[in-house]
């Protein structure tokens, strides 16, 4: 049995040790057969394609990313285990009392969550929560704009009343026929 540690590991992974074991699976022939040879490649793309897309997770969603990939594995022929599904926890919750700031991180959720060349379903719904975020900030922030420009105008037209008053005081007019 020997031990080899993975030369490189994604961004945010932890490298992950790789156990050979010269055993083979119930024969007495230290070979493979062609469908145990065939079935570790198979692994060996899956492997590859699952850390990808992790990785791709945890470089856009630097920030809102809670720890690194966590995956899960299946033991090839060979004795190695080959990670064929993975996840990335990301902080999906709003910036409370900062629409601005709910705003950027809604739209660092979705870069992250669509980041992988094929985004799987589960990442397509977390950047569609994102979208909602995103919208839901916005609509905060407009009304939160169109507050401040209702309060300037009335300090305004309030100011403007009273300088008029000012101006208009003892000036009457008789209109009558």
């Amino acid at each position: 049995m020997s031990i080899n540690a993975a030369a490189a590991s994604p961004l945010g992974t932890t490298p992950v040790i790789r156990v050979n074991s010269t055993a083979s699976s119930n024969t007495d022939s230290p070979e493979l057969s062609e469908q145990e040879l065939q079935q570790i490649q198979e692994l060996k793309s899956r492997d590859h394609v699952v850390r990808a897309h992790e990785a791709a997770h945890v470089a856009a969603g630097a920030g809102i990313v809670r720890g690194g990939a966590n995956f899960s594995f299946q033991r090839g022929p060979d004795g190695i285990q080959y990670a064929v599904g993975g996840e990335v926890k990301i902080d999906v919750s709003k910036v409370s009392g900062d629409p601005q700031a709910t705003l950027e991180k809604a739209e660092k959720i979705r870069a992250a969550a669509l980041a992988p060349a094929q985004p799987s379903t589960q990442d397509r719904n977390v950047a569609a929560k994102a979208a909602q975020m995103s919208i839901e900030a916005r609509a905060e922030i407009s009304q939160q704009i169109d507050s401040e420009n209702n309060e300037t105008k009335a300090t305004t037209v309030s100011s403007f009343i009273e300088e008029q008053a000012d101006k208009l005081t003892g000036n009457l007019l008789d209109l009558t026929a």
